[in-house]
């Protein structure tokens, strides 16, 4: 990781001063929003009759078809978020109703997503905003101000099993099915989500009598929980670093939060297209109406930008351990090292 670039100021440039040049990047071309719709939507379907035609013939190792359709089920929910942004046709209301439609197939209610994903954005790194859209982080000293029974609930809650296997799995399956936080949001949270509930129940349903249960269920559990892990996997990553950034007002400001206490998950570049390019997370959080398929332009133009809380795919395995947010020496550390401090 570059501890010693992530807090400087790329290229000279101030932090206000990028919001200006990023904001020359933030129109979406429609023929290429277009293009990686259909290229992201066909082959997810395709993937998924052929994994059906494999088992309905009795090859059931066509079951690794699973795998590349998850993949794609989240690149199809990457444009679902860059739809949240207005970002993908840049127009209101298709960028809505494509997200919606796209919900059904990833079970994330859009209008409730949406919701909770801009509040994650306006607070991302405000340790007085935490709870919404963002992955729960203690402070060393808020995790020693626990009764034993909830640090072991907060080590359990952050374990790699939990975190990357049976929350994902709430989450998608189960949490997302009732917009619970959205109470003071108005109707339209509630709205999306039973309607998405319909759709989903009406889809499955048509599915499970033209392939049968088992044959669904074989195939589709198994994609939206590798969907969801990976999702969640990328998300922890983009904010879950050693030089993330949390601070309290008035120190935390938007554009200092938002270079700083995002990372750039250098992906390889078949992960980088299957992701959507949200590993450049950085440059979205800065400017999140920045199309995706844009977001290579602005590293292209402004390389000094690459190096800013860089994460190579390696180096971010060791991400795991890091749960607790140390205020002294503004770093995310793990259980272990804050055992050691004084």
């Amino acid at each position: 990781m570059t501890g010693s670039v992530a807090f400087a100021s790329p290229g000279g440039i101030s932090e206000k001063a990028w919001l200006k040049i990023l904001s020359g990047y933030r129109k979406p071309t429609l023929s290429r929003s277009f293009y990686e719709l259909a290229v992201t939507l066909v082959p997810f379907l395709l993937l998924w009759g052929a994994a059906w035609i494999a088992i309905h013939f009795g090859y059931w190792i066509g079951l690794i078809l699973v795998f590349p359709a998850a993949g794609f089920l989240l690149r199809l929910f990457m444009l679902q978020h860059d739809c949240g942004h207005g970002s993908f046709f840049g127009k209101r209301r298709w960028d809505d109703w494509t997200g919606r439609a796209i919900g059904v197939l990833t079970l994330t209610p859009y209008d409730y997503w949406r919701r909770a994903h801009a509040e994650h954005h306006a607070s991302a790194g405000n340790l007085d905003e935490r709870g919404v859209g963002d992955i729960t982080t203690l402070t060393v000293a808020e995790y020693r101000a626990l009764r034993p029974r909830g640090k072991l609930g907060y080590r359990l809650y952050r374990h790699p099993l939990v975190m990357f296997g049976l929350g994902p799995a709430f989450l998608f399956l189960f949490k997302q099915r009732l917009p619970f936080g959205m109470m003071r949001s108005g109707a339209l949270p509630w709205l999306s989500t039973m309607l998405t509930n319909a759709a989903v129940a009406a889809l499955a349903a048509f599915l499970i009598w033209a392939v049968g249960l088992v044959p669904f269920l074989s195939i589709h559990l198994p994609i939206v929980l590798l969907a969801g892990s990976a999702g969640v996997w990328l998300f922890y990553v983009q904010h879950q670093f050693e030089d993330t950034h949390w601070s309290k007002p008035p120190e935390w400001a938007f554009p200092h939060a938002a270079m700083h206490g995002a990372s750039h998950y250098d992906l390889p570049r078949p992960l980088r297209w299957i992701t959507g390019n949200i590993g450049m997370h950085h440059v979205h959080h800065l400017s999140s109406k920045v199309p995706f398929y844009r977001l290579p332009e602005v590293l292209r133009d402004y390389p000094e930008l690459a190096d800013l809380g860089r994460i190579s795919l390696g180096e971010s395995i060791a991400c795991v351990k890091l749960i607790l947010w140390d205020e002294v020496s503004q770093r995310l550390i793990s259980l272990e090292e804050a055992k050691t401090l004084p």
